[in-house]
C-alpha cells in the first residue's frame, strides 16, 4: 500500500501511524471513552479494506473519525477532530508579519532570491514587496491547494511569482508595438496618436514599456524593426522642410548632407531617449522595466536600411555605456539586447557583417547582446524568426484565422519549475523508481500550472487597459473578458526544470556529457517534453518546456535539499544546482563543444533555452568572440557570453578585486566595498550565474566565498 501526502509525495503505508494517532487521542480522555485495542485494529482493517492506490492521507483520517463516531466514542472522536483542526491551522497560520519585518530589516532572503534586479532597501521597492508578502501569504494559505503549497515549500517544485498571484496579471509578453505606434494607444486615460517623427516614436515606445511593466510581473520584448518607418518619416520631413527653405539656394548634394546630419542627430537622440528612459524610470513594481530589444536585420523588410542604422546606434551607445552616480561609464542592466544572426550578417562575407563586428565589440566590453541564430530558429520553429520574451521564454507557434503566424501581442501565463535533483535523491539510484516519482511530480506541476490558468480566467480587460484595451496584447472593449487569449495555444504556460546534470550524477553515477549520461539526460528531456505536449493535447492550452534561466532558484532548491537530505557529493555540496540542461561549470570543455552539446537540448526545450560560455578578458579576445558568434549561427539557437574580468563600477577599475581581511571584496583603487557596485570573478568553481553577492545577503556571501 501507498499513501499520498498533502504535498503530493507518495510514501509507504504504515499502520503503526494510525495506531499511534488514536493512542495519542486516547491519552487525553477518560478510560470509558478510550478506544480498545480491538477497535483500533478494526479501524486499521477498514482502512486497508477501503484502500485505493494511492490513498490520500485525508481519506484515512476521515475513515478514523467516522468509525470512532460509529463506535460511540464521541469524546475521543472530538479530540481527534480538534487535533486535526489544530494541525490544519498550524499549516495555514499567517506568515506575513515576520516576513514584512524581515523585509524592513533587509533580512528577507526569499525576496532577494525571487528577483535580484530589485533593491530591497528602496522605499518604492519595499512598498511593492510588502504587497507581495501579503499575496505570497494568501497564496500559500488560501489560493493554492494545500498539497501544491507544501510541494513549493519542500522544494518539490517552485511556484514562480507567488508574490503577484493574488492579482489576475500574467508573466511576460511580446508587446505588439507596431500596432500601438501605427494605430495609436491610450495611457492614463489620454490618447496617444501615431508619432510623426522618430524621436517621438522612441518616446512613446518607452512610455508604453513603462506602462506595460507596471501591469505585469515578468519581462517584455520590443522589436525595433517597427521604428524603421518613423526614421524614414523623419527623413522625409527634413527633406521637405529643407528643400522648401533652401531648394533654390543649395545643391541637391548639400541638401542631402544637411538632411543626413539632421537625421543622424535625431537618430542619436531617439536611441538615447530609449536607453535613458528605461534605466531611469521606476515602474510600480519598484524597478526599472525588465525589457529586451530585438535587433533583427530582415532583408525582406521595406525599412531594412533604417533598421540597420537604428541597430548600429543602439550598439554604439551600449558600447559606450551609461554614467553612474560617480560619472563612471558602466554597463546598464536594461534594456537587454538580442541580436539576430542571419546569412547577411553572420561574419561570412555578408552585406551587414560590419554591424555584427560592432555587436562583437559590444559583447566583448559589455557582455551584450545575446545572439539568436535565424538559421537554427527556422529549423526549430517552422521557418519563423522571432524574439523571446524578456524572461527568455519562447512562445509556441500559433496562427491566426488567416493562417498567418503571430508572435507579437502574445504572452506567458506563468511558470512552475521542477526540482530534478530531489527526485534523483529520493530514487537512490533506482531508475525505475525515478521514472515513477518524476511522473508523480509532473502531475503536481500540471496541477500548479492549471492554478495559474484558472486564476486568469474570467479576468476583465479593465484590469490593465494598456494590455487588453489599447493594443499591447489586444483591443477589447471595457468589461470584456480575456479568456479567448488564454486558450487554444495563444499564450503559453511554462514548465521549467533545474539540475539535469545533478540528476544524471545521482541516477547514473556520471555526468550527462558522458555517452551513458547523455542518453539518460536526453530521455529525461523527452519525457518532460512529452508531458507538456500531452497536457497541450488534453487541455488545448499552450504548455511549453522552458529551460528556466533562474540562477537564484538553483540556490533555493540546493539549499532545501541540503537541509533535508544532507551533503551529497557533486550534488548538494556545491551550494547550487546547475541551471536547466547546462554542463557543470567544473567540467573541462571548450566553448565550441559546449555550444554543440547543449544545442541538442535546446531543440527539445522549445519553450525557452539559453546557453552561455565564459571568455577571459573578452576585450583582448575580440577575434575569439567573433569566431564564436559565427559558430553560434551554424550550431545553436541561442547563445551568450560571460567574462571573467573583475570590474569596479564606482571608479572604473578593471583588474583583479580581492578579499580583504574582513572577507569583503574591496577595490584596490578606490577601496569600494559595496558588492552591488562591482563585478567579481567567480573563481575556483567557475560558477557562471548571476553575481551572488548582488542579492544583498551579506552573511551568506561571506560563507559562500569561504566555501569557494
Amino acid at each position: 500500500m501507498q499513501i499520498q501526502k498533502r504535498d503530493g509525495r507518495i510514501a509507504p503505508y504504515e499502520a503503526d501511524k494510525i495506531i499511534q494517532a488514536i493512542q495519542k487521542a486516547n491519552a487525553s480522555v477518560e478510560a470509558a471513552e478510550k478506544a480498545t485495542d480491538e477497535l483500533i485494529a478494526e479501524i486499521v482493517a477498514i482502512v486497508e479494506k477501503q484502500y485505493v492506490d494511492p490513498m490520500p492521507v485525508e481519506t484515512i483520517q476521515d475513515i478514523i473519525e467516522e468509525n470512532l463516531v460509529a463506535a460511540n466514542k464521541y469524546t475521543l472522536a472530538k479530540k481527534y477532530i480538534i487535533y486535526r483542526y489544530q494541525r490544519m491551522l498550524l499549516r495555514k497560520s499567517n506568515t506575513t508579519d515576520e516576513a514584512i519585518l524581515k523585509l524592513l530589516r533587509n533580512e528577507n532572503k526569499e525576496l532577494a532570491e525571487e528577483n535580484s534586479n530589485k533593491n530591497t532597501m528602496l522605499a518604492s521597492t519595499q512598498r511593492d514587496y510588502i504587497a507581495g508578502e501579503v499575496s505570497r501569504d494568501l497564496t500559500k494559505r488560501i489560493l493554492l491547494p494545500e498539497h501544491i503549497a507544501l510541494a513549493h515549500e519542500n522544494g518539490v517544485l517552485h511556484f514562480h511569482d507567488a508574490d503577484y498571484f493574488i492579482q489576475p496579471i500574467f508573466n511576460c509578453c511580446l508587446i505588439n508595438i507596431g500596432d500601438m505606434l501605427d494605430n495609436g494607444t491610450v495611457m492614463n486615460g489620454k490618447m496617444i496618436e501615431p508619432p510623426k517623427s522618430f524621436q517621438v516614436a522612441c518616446t512613446i515606445t518607452t512610455q508604453i514599456i513603462a506602462a506595460v511593466a507596471s501591469n505585469q510581473y515578468g519581462g517584455q520584448s520590443v522589436d525595433v524593426r517597427h521604428l524603421g518607418k518613423y526614421l524614414r518619416v523623419s527623413r522625409k520631413k527634413y527633406e521637405d522642410s529643407i528643400t522648401a527653405e533652401f531648394g533654390d539656394k543649395m545643391s541637391k548634394e548639400d541638401i542631402d548632407r544637411l538632411v543626413q546630419w539632421r537625421l543622424q542627430d535625431e537618430l542619436r537622440s531617439g536611441v538615447q531617449t530609449i536607453q535613458y528612459q528605461i534605466n531611469t524610470l521606476m515602474t510600480t513594481n519598484g524597478q526599472a522595466p525588465f525589457v529586451s530589444l530585438f535587433l533583427y536585420i530582415d532583408e525582406n523588410d521595406e525599412y531594412v536600411e533604417e533598421n540597420v542604422a537604428i541597430i548600429e546606434e543602439i550598439l554604439r551607445q551600449r558600447l559606450r555605456g551609461t554614467k553612474n552616480e560617480q560619472g563612471v561609464y558602466v554597463t546598464p542592466a536594461f534594456p537587454k539586447l538580442i541580436y539576430v544572426l542571419d546569412e547577411c550578417n553572420c561574419l561570412k562575407g555578408g552585406k551587414y557583417d560590419y554591424v555584427t563586428e560592432l555587436a562583437a565589440q559590444c559583447s566583448a566590453k559589455r557582455m551584450y547582446p545575446d545572439y539568436i541564430s535565424a538559421k537554427k530558429m527556422r529549423e526549430n520553429y517552422e521557418g519563423e524568426v522571432f524574439s523571446c520574451m524578456g524572461c527568455r521564454s519562447f512562445l509556441s507557434p500559433w496562427k491566426d484565422e488567416n493562417g498567418k503566424y503571430k508572435w507579437e501581442g502574445r504572452f506567458n501565463q506563468g511558470v512552475v519549475s521542477l526540482n530534478l535533483p530531489q527526485i534523483g535523491i529520493l530514487a537512490r539510484g533506482n531508475e525505475e523508481l525515478f521514472w515513477q516519482l518524476m511522473d508523480e511530480r509532473l502531475q503536481l506541476c500540471f496541477e500548479a500550472l492549471m492554478c495559474r490558468h484558472k486564476a486568469l480566467r474570467g479576468t476583465k480587460s479593465d484590469i490593465s487597459p494598456i494590455h487588453w484595451q489599447y493594443g499591447a496584447i489586444a483591443r477589447l472593449k471595457q468589461g470584456e473578458v480575456i479568456d479567448r487569449y488564454l486558450e487554444n495555444g495563444y499564450s503559453t504556460l511554462s514548465l521549467g526544470y533545474i539540475g539535469l546534470y545533478e540528476l544524471t550524477t545521482l541516477v547514473k553515477g556520471c555526468s550527462h556529457t558522458t555517452e551513458e549520461g547523455k542518453a539518460f539526460a536526453l530521455a529525461v528531456m523527452r519525457r518532460l517534453r512529452k508531458a507538456v505536449d500531452d497536457w497541450r493535447a488534453e487541455t488545448g492550452l499552450g504548455f511549453s518546456l522552458y529551460g528556466t534561466p533562474a540562477e537564484t532558484l538553483c540556490y533555493r532548491f540546493a539549499r532545501i535539499d541540503r537541509e533535508k537530505y544532507g551533503t551529497i557529493k557533486d550534488v548538494t555540496d556545491k551550494g547550487y544546482y546547475t541551471n536547466s540542461y547546462h554542463i557543470d561549470v567544473r567540467e573541462p570543455i571548450d566553448a565550441f563543444s559546449k555550444f554543440t552539446f547543449e544545442s541538442e537540448f535546446q531543440k527539445i526545450s522549445s519553450g525557452g533555452s539559453i546557453s552561455y560560455v565564459e571568455i577571459p578578458n573578452m576585450e583582448n579576445n575580440l577575434e575569439a568572440v567573433k569566431t564564436l558568434i559565427s559558430f553560434i549561427y551554424d550550431h545553436i539557437q541561442y547563445g551568450e557570453f560571460n567574462t571573467k574580468s573583475d570590474y569596479c563600477q564606482v571608479c572604473g577599475f578593471d583588474g583583479e578585486i580581492k578579499l580583504n581581511d574582513d572577507m569583503e571584496w574591496e577595490c584596490p583603487q578606490c577601496h569600494n566595498k559595496d558588492h552591488s557596485k562591482m563585478n567579481v570573478t567567480r573563481r575556483t568553481c567557475g560558477y557562471l550565474g548571476e553575481n551572488f553577492w548582488n542579492v544583498g545577503k551579506t552573511k551568506e556571501i561571506k560563507e559562500r566565498v569561504v566555501h569557494l
